[in-house]
């Protein structure tokens, strides 16, 4: 047996040496994705562009729109990504938009229905999305005439925005984005995809966008190609794009 022959069966009998040992970020089952850039951590605004895996690859669905997000720009939050990662943490009250990686939840806004594949919750005055860190409910959508009106004491996000807040229209139509799911008190909470107010308002920590985009995205994500949403300032990007296997930008 030659020396080279002999040391690649070293090499296979070794522990915990395996060519398939480096599996991927993005589950293997998801085939939409939300690719979400921001010039650096600061930064509260950034672009989407959506894209479809076809045969193992990455292709756009549609160019990059404008988005905003935190007030306070991003970093690093709890989902489908490896943690802990090297840089700013996402804290309840921080301004910022969590990075990583992330599953999409359940479409929700004011309208009694959407035919998005998302699936789809018609909020009513009494849902709420519990913000408060002292509360078994933390980072999830509730109802008072489920809970009672105690139980969301002190929260500051319901989901009518409309009928509590003046009108407010930004919560019309949005879908949840899977940040926190472990509902870790203080890590933050009730991070959507929802309407802008207006073309570079940053947001709490959500991602906003215009109606027409919000549409675009709701009549294509489909909830069975488990969609998933990738945030992440240049830096990191370019940091982990081949590491992660993310698409390569369309200009």
């Amino acid at each position: 047996m030659n020396r080279l022959l002999s040391l690649l069966l070293l090499l296979a009998a070794a522990p915990g040496v395996r060519a398939d040992s480096a599996s991927p970020v993005i589950p293997a089952d998801s085939t939409q994705l939300l690719l979400v850039t921001s010039a650096d951590w600061q930064a509260a605004s950034g672009q989407l562009q959506a894209f479809e895996r076809i045969e193992g690859a990455w292709r756009p669905v549609r160019p990059p729109f404008a988005v905003s997000i935190g007030k306070h720009g991003s970093a690093w939050g709890s989902g489908l990504h490896p943690e802990p990662q090297a840089g700013p943490q996402k804290r309840e009250g921080d301004g910022k938009a969590p990075a990583g990686l992330f599953a999409l939840g359940t479409a929700f806004g004011y309208a009694p229905v959407n035919a998005t594949a998302l699936g789809y919750q018609a909020m009513a005055e009494s849902d709420w999305c519990v913000d408060v860190n002292a509360s078994p409910l933390y980072n999830r959508i509730v109802s008072t005439d489920t809970v009672g009106a105690a139980a969301v004491a002190g929260s500051s996000e319901p989901m009518r925005r409309d009928l509590h807040l003046d009108g407010d229209p930004v919560y019309a139509k949005g879908f949840v984005i899977a940040h926190n799911p472990r509902n870790l008190s203080g890590a933050g909470s009730c991070i959507f995809a929802h309407l802008w107010r207006a073309p570079g308002v940053p947001t709490a920590g959500c991602t906003a966008m215009p109606e027409a985009d919000m549409d675009a995205l709701l009549a294509w994500l489909d909830r069975d190609r488990r969609p998933v949403l990738v945030l992440l300032p240049e830096s990191e990007y370019l940091r982990l794009r081949t590491a992660w296997q993310l698409p390569e930008r369309n200009p």
